[in-house]
């Protein structure tokens, strides 16, 4: 059996047939398509070469892309113990529980359960632990689980992605002990381990929380946190002008806190209120660049909101679930319980910064350019009660390729035509995996969709099952594809850049049509399945895009969308309801709805 190291080169050698699989996709965006010649190119084979030499030479990617910010929340199921504070302290110390574990080496490992009535059970992992190391992957083996590989996760912690010209740098320093809190823009820091690296007790942690929430500081006139949100080069010049004006050791405290807490002093109205309280707030009371951030609101709603560059949702699912797990079944204190009587004002240290006139006149700037872009964002959800995974799976078919389907439904309702549509897939069953695209709109999903949209009456009930039974099956087979390396999307991109990293002749792909369109995302579409998590959000990837949050529950679906003016986010989720309920007709041998 390969390692991981040589199956991910493996994986890199299969040009041909990602091309043919290209080919064969049938994006509905491009009737043309891309000829064979354009894709086989000469100069495309030579940085093919290249990726072999470059994968070898850096293990680790480095980061040019915007800042790419989203936000999952986290659902409370005590009531009582959504006061701020208390459901602050408890978050806080179930991160640091989470944290120690995995340092320890003690955090059990990712899995990816094929049949999980066998492997994820008490008794297989009892049994495991008593094979040999260099045998456990063929147990593993045996029944089908295969560990994921988790070297994204010791970035989750007392890591920054720190603004750079040109390129970004990932900056972690496992050393240090304190936390960052952001309250009214106000930065603080305290120590949440001791000099030997245990936690503080909770009730010390839940003392230093209650003083910083009692303090009457006002907002600074010139909030630092705007600069986290600007352009990435531009915030590179006034960073390094905070550095050189006397900030460094106080930055130095900002970029390698455990975490950063975001405490905020009003309460969430709506589901409305709360994705844009959570994705990009007011700008005053985030820092954007921390690897994530947890943030509470005044009535104890709360949420993780995460820096993109450095993990992707596999590792940022697994601190969701187990911080929700242990503050939920122990948490560390209770709604009764009082902090323990320290001098809090020692213990924690405001952070002061100086800022001169160009640093004042930057932040500023940013703040314009932050209230003017969040003001054209809106976001809008809708909860589609009928059924969900169950039902669907009772019908043989992906829950996750239906609800893929009804976007591509409710758009060409919507506008009258299918268009790209990007659906991340992880690839961490290989070393350093990150993620593969799935392409969920395909000749299959434009077949149906016409076929329900545009002449319903035309298709009995049975063929548009059919149908929509081919569309399961083709999703089925791209996600597989995606998940075992086998995508097109990174490969292509890989070798985009090292044309011109490399100094080659941009490849005639690239310059193809079909290119710019496909890789001009209109809808860009991601899910997080967990029990911890009850909605989440992302902006748009480009200005006329849609941002797809969406959950498929036991019985019900729900979906949280935002766009930016050039699209109607309501009538698109009108759309999508509309699409949810005609695939159920259907599924129920009941005709179209008109």
């Amino acid at each position: 059996m390969m390692s991981a190291k040589r199956e991910g080169e493996h994986q890199i050698r299969k040009l041909e047939p990602r091309g043919r699989r290209k080919l064969c996709s049938g994006h509905p965006e491009s009737d043309r398509g891309i000829g064979t010649q354009t894709l086989f190119g000469a100069s495309i084979l030579e940085c093919h070469k290249g990726t072999f030499s470059q994968d070898s030479r850096a293990p680790f990617s480095q980061y040019q892309a915007p800042q790419s910010a989203h936000c999952g929340y986290i659902i409370n199921t005590c009531p009582d113990y959504n006061d701020q504070l208390t459901r602050a302290t408890n978050l806080t110390m179930s991160a640091l529980r989470f944290m120690k574990t995995l340092r320890a080496g003690l955090l059990e490992p990712e899995v990816f359960h094929l049949n999980p009535a066998k492997s994820d059970t008490d008794t297989f992992k009892r049994l495991i632990r008593l094979v040999p190391p260099a045998l456990a992957w063929y147990g593993a083996y045996m029944v089908n689980a295969y560990p994921l590989d988790m070297s994204q996760y010791f970035r989750l912690f007392n890591s920054t992605r720190l603004p750079q010209p040109g390129r970004d740098e990932l900056f972690t320093d496992e050393k240090e002990k304190h936390l960052l809190v952001l309250r009214n823009g106000n930065f603080y820091v305290f120590d949440v381990l001791d000099k030997d690296g245990n936690i503080l007790k909770a009730a010390e942690v839940h003392a230093h929380l209650k003083y910083v929430l009692s303090d009457s500081s006002p907002t600074p006139e010139f909030p630092l946190a705007y600069l986290a949100t600007e352009n990435r080069d531009t915030w590179a010049g006034l960073r390094q002008e905070l550095l050189n004006n006397g900030n460094k050791e106080t930055l130095g405290k900002v970029d390698s806190a455990v975490f950063c807490l975001c405490l905020d002093d009003f309460p969430i109205t709506d589901l409305v209120h709360l994705s844009h309280t959570m994705l990009h707030g007011d700008g005053i009371n985030r820092w954007f660049d921390k690897s994530f951030s947890l943030i509470v609101a005044k009535d104890g709603n709360a949420a993780i909101n995460f820096e993109h560059s450095w993990g992707d949702g596999v590792a940022v699912l697994r601190v969701f679930n187990e911080m929700f797990k242990d503050s939920t079944q122990t948490p560390a204190i209770t709604p009764q319980a009082q902090p323990t009587p320290v001098d809090s004002s020692r213990a924690v240290q405001k952070l002061h910064f100086r800022l001169n006139e160009t640093l004042k006149a930057g932040i500023a700037k940013a703040k314009e350019k932050f209230d003017s872009s969040m003001q054209t964002l809106t976001i809008d959800s809708v909860q589609f009660h009928r059924g969900g995974k169950e039902f669907l799976k009772k019908h043989k078919l992906s829950p996750d390729a239906v609800a893929q389907l009804s976007f591509q439904m409710a758009f060409l309702r919507q506008y009258g035509q299918t268009v790209a549509t990007y659906e991340s897939c992880s690839t961490a069953a290989f070393r350093h995996g990150r993620t593969e695209t799935v392409r969920p709109a395909s000749v299959f999903t434009k077949k149906c969709s016409e076929a329900f949209v545009r002449e319903p009456s035309k298709n009995s009930t049975d063929q548009l099952k059919e149908m929509i039974a081919q569309c399961s099956k083709y999703h089925g087979q791209l996600t597989r594809e995606a998940a075992m390396g086998q995508g097109f999307d990174r490969h292509l991109f890989a070798l985009r850049y090292l044309a011109a990293a490399e100094g080659h002749k941009l490849p005639e792909l690239y310059q193809d049509p079909a290119y710019g369109q496909i890789n001009h995302n209109i809808l860009s579409t991601s899910t997080l399945a967990s029990p911890a998590v009850n909605i989440g959000g992302f902006a748009p990837v480009v200005p006329d895009g849609f941002g797809v949050g969406y959950r498929i529950h036991e019985d019900w679906i729900g979906c949280n969308v935002s766009s930016y003016p050039a699209r109607n986010v309501r009538e698109f989720l009108q759309c999508v309801n509309k699409s949810l309920g005609d695939i159920f007709d259907v599924l129920e041998g009941k005709p179209v709805r008109s």
